[in-house]
């Protein structure tokens, strides 16, 4: 065997073990096709609320070093406290490995979820194994990763609808004044598409928060069931996750995670390198239409 055909053989296996790696990402599906995706429901420990399952919002998609794929939600979609307990550092939660089902109401009906993986990080779970004590970060870090089953892989896009994006990760939390853009999708919403997308602004950060949540107000503002959709700012980059349904500053405002501080905690937590992974189609402040 001469030196260069070693070589084109040693290169050959490289790019097959390294497509073995991230193949999982390698290929999204058709963004009108895709049927997990931001916005979608995500119900936790079952296939439907009817069934006892929490039902939230998927935010963004994010990949890992290794090429796993996974889906965000919100960590207290997953709680097993009632709903005054809100903080992640005492209350308790499903455990890892949790499966959580997706699906989009068809029609105003409801539509049971379709199994798309299990519960792989949870950051109340995380931070009570951490003993933080942070009182900021108790409060505020509200960021679930549900890791994508190898046979849904290929059912998966990451680009938010009716917006496009994200373009990026945003590197903080959302200025006074700031445009912010979201997706929600609650049940209670009954299938009304034309309620899921809204806009807003920023009111900027809670001095309490200390950099880990900004308040926002949007028209029509988030509701139950739209618990951990994705935020972006004007630029399209990530912003946070949808945590509350705030009475003050201003009444049905909500409280966004700051994504990036989360991000960052969830990577010490796992060491996993986890990566918001970009839309396939670019971010717009004006609507994309519909695919014909």
């Amino acid at each position: 065997m001469n030196s260069r055909w070693k070589l084109s053989v040693l290169l050959s296996v490289i790019a097959v073990s390294l497509l073995a790696g991230a193949g999982s990402a390698s290929a999204w599906a058709p963004a009108e096709s895709a049927t997990i995706h931001p916005g979608v429901m995500t119900f936790t420990g079952g296939s439907s609320f009817l069934n006892g399952a929490g039902q939230c919002t998927a935010n963004f998609v994010y990949t890992d070093a290794s090429g796993n794929v996974y889906l965000g939600q919100a960590a207290h979609c997953s709680s097993t406290g009632s709903n005054t307990e809100t903080n992640g550092c005492s209350t308790k939660s499903l455990p890892i490995g949790t499966p959580i089902y997706a699906g989009d109401l068809v029609n105003g009906g409801i539509q049971n979820g379709t199994l798309i993986g299990t519960l792989a990080y949870n950051s109340w779970i995380a931070m009570q194994q951490a003993h933080e004590t942070n009182a900021a970060t108790c409060a505020y870090n509200d960021l679930a990763l549900i890791k994508i089953a190898a046979g849904q892989v290929a059912n998966v896009n990451p680009t938010v609808p009716f917006w496009g994006g994200p373009n990026g990760l945003a590197a903080g939390a959302a200025p006074l004044g700031e445009r912010v853009f979201t997706y929600g999708n609650s049940i209670l919403r009954g299938g009304v598409s034309v309620l899921s997308p809204k806009t807003g602004a920023s009111l900027g950060e809670g001095e309490e928060s200390a950099g880990w949540s900004s308040q926002v107000y949007t028209v029509s503002p988030g509701i139950p069931g739209d618990s951990g959709s994705a935020y972006m700012n004007g630029t399209g980059d990530a912003l946070g996750v949808l945590s509350t349904v705030e009475l003050a500053p201003v009444p049905a405002s909500n409280g966004v995670g700051t994504l990036a501080k989360e991000v960052a905690y969830a990577n010490t937590a796992t060491g996993l390198g986890i990566k918001v992974a970009p839309g396939t189609t670019a971010f717009s402040a004006t609507p994309i239409p519909p695919a014909p």
